[in-house]
């Protein structure tokens, strides 16, 4: 069976979107980093409620925790496409996987600084 583009404008983004809330979900639901950003933001998002942020304080929360769950994903599949090509370990193989996962570590580093901007001035 052959893949067919669905070219029509709204069946086309619906089917789109579909498709990204799947991947979504299986980010969430099999890599265990993910489950971990994803748990980090649901406490911020509670923390957030919790210490009554300011409309910017949001804006920047939800900005860092869209940010690190982004690029977790892109470095779950640029992982997953490594492994499908190169099973085995290799050098290079590595170099790409640890610079995708500075990439994750690059963005954590700006959420805690969010997060401390917004929350130590609470306590």
């Amino acid at each position: 069976m052959e893949f067919q583009k669905d070219n029509r404008f709204v069946s086309g983004r619906l089917k789109s979107v579909i498709y990204a809330y799947q991947g979504a979900y299986k980010l969430i639901t099999t890599e265990h980093s993910v489950m971990t950003q994803f748990f980090i933001g649901i406490i911020m998002t509670i923390a957030g409620f919790y210490f009554n942020i300011t409309t910017t304080e949001w804006i920047f929360q939800i900005f860092a925790i869209g940010l690190v769950m982004s690029v977790e994903g892109l470095n779950t599949a640029v992982e997953k496409v490594a492994d499908f090509i190169h099973p085995e370990y290799h050098e290079r193989i590595g170099f790409i996987k640890d610079i995708a996962a500075g990439a994750v570590f690059f963005s954590a580093l700006t959420a805690v600084a969010v997060g401390l901007l917004i929350y130590l001035p609470k306590f």
